[in-house]
């Protein structure tokens, strides 16, 4: 052992030992695990990624105190970076990518500063208002995950056990909200589970679970969130197992089709809407076994409907356009968008959080839309360029019919993000939802790392 071990081991030992005699033996124990932590991830700065893989999916918002009260998944990306920065100190800091794409994240990024300065000065005070540097932080730390990909995932093995990491997050995820489903289909009956994860404002989490009691609870609380999170988790598992095979297809299979029951009971229209598209995608590019898989995934999911009352009214509520409660609130909110447009040219910033309405602000179940209302005109721009720029890497113009099990994660990765991307036109929660935008950021990265690693598919035959 080195000196600056030596003395490493005999600071942690003294401070142990002192944090036993103040607080008592169990606390100290935990504090020392959480110190030991901490150093192997500063040592190895891929632990840290991992594990945000991991705990991201199932308990997305369990909350810790870092000086600010951030999410747990938050405070593992905050101490990756942590580890980056101590690697880079030694001269050991990775090559930072220099792609179309990745210029355009740092444009978009660096564009997000004048809008969360703006919103300090000229947004009044609202009923949600928070600290705007500090949530524009959170959210620059979420949507760092995309440089995260290229940075720590540098060898398959490393790729495979951050997918391995994820996949099983989400069939925790599922384990957990499924199992409470089945034992009692109350919403209602998970919130003391998430009040001792220390999920932050409880009387909100109240709110969202006894307005929505008949749909299928989950540690992402809001429905909808619920099947955004598993509207990735689904495609990713399925080609993850796809391309690894043994117990990885078993685990990702499972994943798959829980995750599609997992949306079907939560009630979230927009995921089933999109992974129902994402089938037929499948489908229609010929991807191999795809058709039989979107005959018996119909036929589940319609059994499904019928034997569940509330998700199927939930569906049906499609059709009533206006008189829907959910959807005359977005006629609502576009009939009012154009007033925070003008009012909020460098847009809304981050100071607050706004409501679907309430103070004379209305929000937008948009994606791009959501962006010129936080970003201004030129953030929604600039959120367009880097999606053109990632999908001129990612597009597949061959014959998904020739893929082989190497490049099936690129097939699941870059559907899984166009189906988020369709969620958008009826919703916004991939745009600035903390947590959930971090997976969705992952999932782009990926996609991006697998187009330009795989080997090209077959050319389609010339048409006559």
């Amino acid at each position: 052992m080195t000196r600056a071990g030596r003395l490493g081991a005999i600071a942690l030992a003294a401070g142990c030992g002192g944090l036993g005699w103040l607080v008592g033996p169990w606390a100290a124990i935990v504090a020392a695990l959480g110190l030991a932590a901490v150093a192997a991830v500063l040592a190895q700065p891929f632990r840290g990624f991992v594990g945000f893989a991991l705990i991201a999916p199932v308990i997305p918002w369990t909350t810790v105190n870092v000086g600010v009260r951030v999410t747990l998944s938050e405070a593992l990306l905050l101490l990756t970076w942590g580890g980056l920065a101590w690697q880079a100190c030694r001269g050991r800091a990775p090559a930072w990518p220099q792609g179309d794409t990745e210029r355009a994240m740092r444009r978009f990024m660096a564009w997000s500063v004048v809008p969360m300065v703006a919103g300090q000065f000229v947004v009044p005070p609202l009923p949600a208002d928070g600290n705007g540097p500090v949530n524009w932080v959170r959210w620059v730390l979420n949507l760092s995950v995309f440089f995260l990909v290229p940075l720590l995932l540098t060898t398959p093995q490393r790729r495979r056990a951050l997918l391995d990491a994820l996949v099983v997050g989400f069939a925790l995820l599922l384990a957990l909200s499924l199992g409470a489903f089945v034992h009692t289909p109350d919403a209602r009956a998970m919130i003391p589970l998430l009040a001792d994860l220390r999920y932050a404002h409880p009387e909100a989490v109240q709110d969202i679970f006894s307005a929505n009691y008949a749909r299928m609870a989950s540690p992402w609380v809001h429905p909808n969130s619920t099947g955004g999170a598993l509207l990735l988790g689904v495609p990713v598992a399925l080609f993850h197992g796809v391309a690894e095979g043994g117990w990885r297809r078993v685990l990702g299979l499972g994943v798959a089709l829980g995750g599609a029951a997992g949306v079907v009971l939560c009630g979230s229209r927009g995921a089933l809407l999109c992974l129902g598209w994402f089938a037929v995608w499948l489908a229609w590019r010929r991807v191999p076994y795809a058709g039989r898989a979107l005959l018996v995934g119909g036929v589940l999911a319609a059994a499904m409907l019928l034997a569940y009352a509330p998700a199927r009214e939930r569906l049906l509520s499609l059709g009533q356009g206006a008189q829907d409660a959910s959807t005359s609130v977005r006629f609502e909110e576009y009939a009012h968008f154009h007033e925070a447009a003008e009012r909020y040219p460098l847009g809304l910033g981050f100071k607050a959080e706004t409501p679907a309405t309430g103070a004379g602000v209305y929000g937008i179940s948009n994606l791009w839309l959501n962006y010129w209302y936080k970003l201004g005109l030129p953030g929604m721009l600039l959120f367009m360029v880097l999606t053109r720029a990632w999908w001129r890497e990612v597009r597949i113009p061959g014959q998904l019919s020739a893929m082989k099990p190497a490049q099936a994660l690129h097939v699941g990765t870059l559907g899984a993000v166009l189906a988020a991307l369709l969620t958008g036109f009826i919703d916004h929660y991939f745009s600035f939802t903390q947590v959930l935008i971090a997976l969705f950021w992952l999932v782009f990265a990926l996609s991006l790392q697998q187009a330009r690693q795989a080997a090209p598919l077959p050319a389609s035959p010339a048409r006559p």
